[in-house]
């Protein structure tokens, strides 16, 4: 489980990352502001979305699972 979750953490910080930038924030630091005109479809960024709420909900779930495993397992 603790593998699991930091596979998703890993991938849910790369797809956040991968997402556009609204401006002023991280993504201009790296150059996200420069490519206005280059940026994603809007069909790429609506999977992009997909896919970061879904892996994010995973997320979710594991962290609570493990929290429970603790908490029923005897474990302090």
């Amino acid at each position: 489980m603790l593998v699991f979750l930091g596979i998703t953490s890993l991938l849910l910080t790369l797809l956040i990352l991968m997402h556009k930038g609204r401006g002023g924030g991280m993504s201009d630091m790296f150059g996200g502001g420069m490519s206005t005109s280059m940026g994603s479809s809007g069909v790429a960024e609506r999977n992009l979305n997909r896919f970061t709420v879904a892996l994010s909900l995973v997320w979710g779930v594991v962290i609570v699972g493990l929290g429970l495993i603790q908490r029923f397992s005897g474990e302090s």
